[in-house]
């Protein structure tokens, strides 16, 4: 089923002209829970990989103190929950058997120490093929986006080890499956599986990015109204491709190339949800009444994926070339 946005609740370029030549198209993903195979766009789906291609591995983990869950524990942890959650019950009671109840607190919070031999091999996170999303920016000759990654912390922020994979899918005569990992970091860092509805819609930036007067001028405008510029007219959340970053609990610094020092572009936002949670002005027309949707998983967080404490992780590229390293902002 497709996803559409609702219409915004102005046309915030007419009331403020000055941000008419901002404006970007971003191309929402809409990922919801599905059985994709490698030959569709998905989250947490199979690759089209290479059967003779060796499967990419983390060059920073190793082992042997990994410290997680087995993705097959993790899946089996979800299965109950949903399972249960979804079961009748009387008030006051547990809505999990007991031999649930011991299997889920038995997995606590700290993970389990489990060796790994070797590297740790790298989480299929995102296919996304041209077909669906003729606007993907790609290299020449190549119409298949592939985004994997480390579960454990990289860097600073704390965030998964990204790395992207390009390819012409036609040259693929024969896929492979991926090795699964001995170990996960944990629930929030293993997507699960998505079919994805892309739909197309326009942006504008986070009012960090906008001068003082405009910005101030829109503070103002916004004062008494029920919906807000940057959370209702701007920014789509979600997991989206292109768009504008979405600039929430600090200023925008300059994404600079590394290799060049080119101002990079936007190519992915992974975000920990697709709406508010409430109503939201962003949740699309076709789901459910708040009151018909499940109590687990929540509708609004389709990929069990949770950046930090609820962020989005936004991947950016150079427009010079492909071959410059990527970078990764958490906001």
């Amino acid at each position: 089923m497709s996803r559409t946005t609702p219409p915004r609740p102005v046309d915030v370029a007419a009331v403020f002209p000055e941000l008419a030549p901002l404006a970007r198209t971003a191309v929402r993903l809409h990922p919801r829970p599905g059985a994709p195979t490698e030959a569709d766009s998905s989250v947490g789906g199979p690759l089209l990989w290479p059967v003779e291609e060796p499967w990419p591995t983390c060059p920073e983990h190793t082992g042997p103190w990994l410290v997680g869950h087995t993705p097959d524990d993790l899946r089996k942890r979800r299965r109950i929950l949903t399972e249960g959650w979804a079961r009748p019950r009387t008030p006051n009671t547990d809505f999990l058997t007991p031999d649930e109840r011991a299997f889920v607190n038995g997995m606590g919070f700290t993970g389990v120490r489990l060796p790994v031999d070797g590297p740790v091999p790298l989480l299929p996170v995102l296919q996304l093929y041209a077909r669906d999303v003729p606007s993907l920016r790609r290299p020449p000759g190549t119409d298949l986006l592939q985004v994997l990654w480390c579960s454990f912390d990289h860097g600073e922020d704390c965030m998964p080890g990204v790395q992207l994979r390009w390819r012409l899918a036609d040259t693929v005569s024969a896929a492979r499956d991926a090795p699964p990992p001995a170990v996960v970091s944990g629930d929030e860092a293993l997507p699960e599986p998505c079919l994805l509805h892309p739909e197309p819609v326009r942006e504008y930036p986070a009012p960090h990015e906008l001068d003082a007067d405009l910005r101030e001028r829109i503070h103002s405008w916004e004062e008494g109204r029920p919906y807000g510029y940057q959370f209702d007219l701007a920014v789509a959340p979600g997991w989206k491709l292109g768009g504008w970053g979405n600039w929430s609990f600090c200023d925008p610094w300059p994404m600079l190339c590394e290799e060049c020092g080119s101002t990079m572009q936007p190519l992915l936002t992974v975000d920990s949800s697709e709406w508010d949670g409430g109503t939201g002005s962003w949740c699309p027309q076709e789901e459910p009444p708040q009151s018909e949707r499940p109590l687990y998983p929540h509708s609004h967080e389709p990929t069990m994926i949770n950046i930090g404490r609820g962020y989005t992780m936004q991947i950016y590229l150079c427009p010079e070339s492909f071959d410059h390293p990527h970078l990764q902002v958490m906001q």
